[in-house]
């Protein structure tokens, strides 16, 4: 008997969006309640006045929601997958009818957005988050939205991906328990001031130990990857390594700064 593939629309389908992955349950944000559910750019300048400096670099509505439409235009309609490396795992404040532990060959983790605009870094102390780039393969999470949601859900996805430049929204191929399926993601955007694969490793290191804005730490947005992948018994060299490094550099910075009370005047 042949078995159904992830792109079969009828095949049977979870009733339970964490059926193949119960340990994922409480560990991915309630949708409905996400910060990012209601997140623009006015939102932010309410909440954080600071932002109105980027008001400018943020899209507006119509052009954000051009490159939404533009990217829609020649994808047949139906359920959507949309594969997520960085904080999507943890928090995708769209709605979602399943989750699945997934992988996209050609694509790789890397750390290469920098942040200065105060999501988690700001232009005296810069952060460092993830994007997707040309490389050996990418592990993290498919999260399939069932298609009468597709439109509503992708609206909020944008707002929350696509607020200014950074990424290009694309469509790959990613493996689900071995099997191909057509997923959304979002690749870096070389032509953005935001992306800088010229950072070199001493460069990352500080930016994610010092890094944080609203919505956190840099470095809490790399342990919750490493957290992520821990809970699905992925282990990812390269998150893990720069973790690791990331943490020798604070307790070095610690050692350093912290006052010499071995001694004293004489």
């Amino acid at each position: 008997m042949t078995q159904p593939t992830p792109d079969d629309v009828d095949a049977v389908r979870p009733l339970d969006a964490f059926a193949y992955h119960p340990e994922l349950r409480g560990k991915i944000a309630d949708p409905l309640t996400s910060f990012f559910r209601t997140f623009s750019i006015e939102m932010l300048i309410q909440r954080f006045p600071q932002m109105e400096d980027h008001r400018n670099w943020a899209y507006p509505d119509e052009v954000r929601e051009g490159l939404r439409a533009a990217t829609f235009a020649n994808h047949p309609t139906g359920d959507l997958w949309v594969f997520g490396y960085g904080s999507l795992m943890w928090d995708p404040a769209f709605r979602f009818a399943e989750v699945r532990r997934a992988q996209v060959p050609g694509y790789t983790r890397r750390f290469i957005l920098l942040d200065d605009k105060g999501v988690r870094g700001t232009k005296d102390a810069p952060g460092l988050m993830a994007a997707l780039d040309r490389g050996a393969g990418c592990e993290g999470l498919a999260f399939r939205i069932a298609a009468t949601h597709v439109e509503a859900e992708t609206e909020i996805l944008w707002r929350r991906e696509m607020v200014g430049p950074g990424y290009v929204p694309t469509f790959v191929t990613a493996l689900i328990d071995g099997r191909p399926q057509t997923a959304l993601t979002f690749v870096a955007d070389h032509d953005a001031q935001m992306i800088r694969p010229d950072l070199t490793r001493a460069e990352q290191v500080r930016c994610i130990a010092q890094g944080a804005g609203f919505l956190g730490t840099s470095l809490g947005y790399l342990e919750n990857i490493v957290s992520q992948f821990g809970l699905l018994g992925i282990v990812d060299a390269e998150c893990a390594a720069l973790l690791q490094e990331v943490e020798a550099y604070l307790a070095q910075s610690e050692t350093t700064s912290a006052p010499n009370v071995g001694s004293a005047d004489p």
